[in-house]
């Protein structure tokens, strides 16, 4: 599959997971507190999100409806964005004084490995895949 297909396949995850976002259900009793509580509860019951989280994943799914156009950057970067930015995201979730970057978006429990999910694809994508001669991206 090409970067550009990927890239499409990623912009429609993170729209739609950006979208199902603004339907969360309740927070645990004993989730993490927030600066920013707008929108706090659980994505489909298991990932804490917010109004601030879900707004970047649809950023991130904009990002990757255009890249798969070849718009505002190839699909390649957009996958080594993806990877690199993930990457950071899952380490803050793994540490304690930063896994809700500091009030604004909660990153711990079940948004760390879901994390990992899209970041190692995005690292294939980004940096390992390559695309025939005359299709790179």
């Amino acid at each position: 599959m090409s970067t550009a297909t990927m890239a499409l396949v990623f912009g429609v995850v993170f729209l739609i997971g950006g979208i199902s976002g603004f339907f969360p259900s309740p927070p645990p009793a004993d989730a993490l507190p927030l600066r920013v509580d707008h929108g706090h509860g659980l994505a489909l019951g298991l990932l804490p999100i917010n109004t601030v989280h879900n707004i970047v994943h649809l950023a991130f799914g904009i990002l990757g409806l255009a890249a798969a156009r070849g718009a505002l950057m190839t699909p390649t970067s957009y996958f080594q964005l993806v990877a690199v930015a993930y990457t950071v995201l899952i380490i803050m979730g793994l540490t304690p004084a930063t896994q809700t970057t500091f009030g604004l978006v909660p990153l711990y429990g079940n948004d760390v490995w879901f994390h990992l999910l899209l970041a190692a694809p995005a690292a294939y994508f980004g940096f390992l895949a390559s695309e025939p001669i005359g299709r790179r991206s």
